[in-house]
């Protein structure tokens, strides 16, 4: 059945290959189980109530995703967007987060709209493939900046910016030892590399004292406070189409970017497109209007999936997987917690090394090709946005083309887009 479903064989994979990397990417991205909820906690939610919300709707949209679409690329509650919810819907703006929630319903709706109607299989094609490549990479230098950042091996300077990190600390040390010896697993292609990394980095971390052990493995969980308190008529007669427009477009092209991107460094594009891409769409539609209801903010792909991929998935079981994980996790939630941030980054900045690669297959010579991809690859980790690489890629690869007078390589859609994408940033400078 698990041969048919997911065609196996036909990827080259196997359940236990799939399974690791289910695992990998669940540990890699466990971490949103704690922040989520004490970011939307900030904005007047019931803390038990968001962690309960943050895992069913991950595992529902995950689910769809493996099994509707079968690609290994998990969901969850996207980091930017929770921000965007608490500290300028809820604490700007003022608005009640029941409302919020209806808010952002009401983009889900409009995500599955446009996946029903093919309009965002289209985007998701219609991108040059110098950005498709771009994309992936840029995301490579983006998640391994998190990494470096989480490993404290990168941190903020006033009048650098960034800097390196004190090796002093304890953290950082065992950070740099869970990165040489993941780097060594990986180099001797040792089975599940990535995983054992994290284990040993973590288990590392408490003999030492730098983390503590989980005082209880148990918990109940408690999904009263959020279930189903979304107020949809108060944010219909509110009109808040702006922020409706925000979570919709931030959303929509971060989750593009991430789909792109990883499936560019799992190898599931063909010939620069994207198949069941209408699927894979569907499933971030699902589980944002799913999480609305339970009481979380917009659910997106999420890059460290890119984290299982490198360890071997590359079909839907994966995501079973994780599913399988989010959905006892609230039961573990302790346990979950107790993987600390500097154990996960080094498997972050050894995946994206890993992605880096496609940058290779970009046309450079060609600098209409070359130039937007190079502004995608850099502005993704220095902007902290996918969504913002892929929109400054695409209006720079639009006017450098037109410069090179190259008019009919612009598709129609790229112009619409391209044109959307300058509205926005207007809109943004006028605000």
């Amino acid at each position: 059945m698990l041969e048919r479903w997911f065609k196996l064989a036909e990827n080259k994979t196997g359940v236990r290959q799939e399974m690791l990397g289910g695992v990998t990417t669940f540990m890699t991205m466990s971490y949103i189980i704690v922040v989520n909820p004490r970011i939307l906690a900030e904005a007047g939610m019931p803390i038990e109530g968001v962690l309960f919300a943050t895992c069913i709707s991950a595992a529902v949209a995950t689910l769809v995703m493996g099994l509707w679409a079968n690609y290994p690329i998990a969901l969850a509650p996207g980091m930017s967007l929770n921000a965007y919810f608490t500290y300028s819907v809820v604490l700007g703006k003022g608005v009640p987060w029941q409302t919020a929630l209806g808010v952002v319903f009401i983009s889900g709706s409009l995500f599955l709209l446009l996946t029903l109607t093919g309009v965002r299989e289209q985007i998701v094609n219609g991108i040059p493939d110098c950005l498709k490549y771009s994309t992936a990479a840029g995301i490579g230098l983006f998640i391994a900046f998190v990494g470096l950042r989480n490993a404290k091996l990168v941190v903020a300077q006033p009048a650098t910016f960034v800097g390196l990190g004190n090796f002093s600390d304890h953290e950082v040390q065992i950070a740099v030892f869970g990165l040489i010896l993941t780097a060594v697993l990986l180099v001797r292609r040792v089975g599940g590399g990535i995983l054992l990394g994290i284990i040993a980095a973590t288990i590392a971390g408490m003999l030492s004292g730098v983390s503590q052990w989980p005082s209880h493995i148990f918990s109940l969980p408690h999904p009263a406070g959020t279930w189903m308190k979304l107020d949809l008529i108060g944010a219909v007669r509110m009109g808040l189409v702006e922020i409706i427009c925000v979570f919709f477009f931030v959303d929509l092209f971060d989750n593009v970017g991430t789909l792109v991107g990883v499936c560019e460094q799992g190898e599931f594009l063909r010939e620069g497109k994207l198949p069941r891409a209408g699927r894979a769409l569907l499933a971030d539609a699902v589980g944002t209007m799913f999480g609305a209801a339970t009481g979380t903010s917009t659910v997106t792909s999420y890059i460290e999936s890119a984290a299982g991929v490198a360890a071997g998935a590359r079909t839907g079981l994966g995501n079973v997987a994780i599913a399988g994980l989010f959905l006892i996790a609230p039961f573990f939630s302790p346990l979950v917690s107790a993987i600390p941030s500097y154990a996960t980054a080094p498997a972050l900045i050894l995946v994206g090394a890993l992605m880096c690669k496609s940058v290779v297959r970009v046309q450079w010579d060609d600098l209409t090709e070359g130039f937007p991809a190079f502004l995608t690859l850099v502005a993704t980790p220095l902007t902290f946005s996918v969504a913002t690489g892929l929109s400054l890629g695409l209006i720079s690869y639009t006017l450098v083309k037109i410069g090179a007078g190259k008019y009919r390589e612009i598709s129609p859609l790229i112009w619409i887009l391209t044109a959307l994408f300058v509205l926005r940033y207007a809109y943004l400078a006028i605000g």
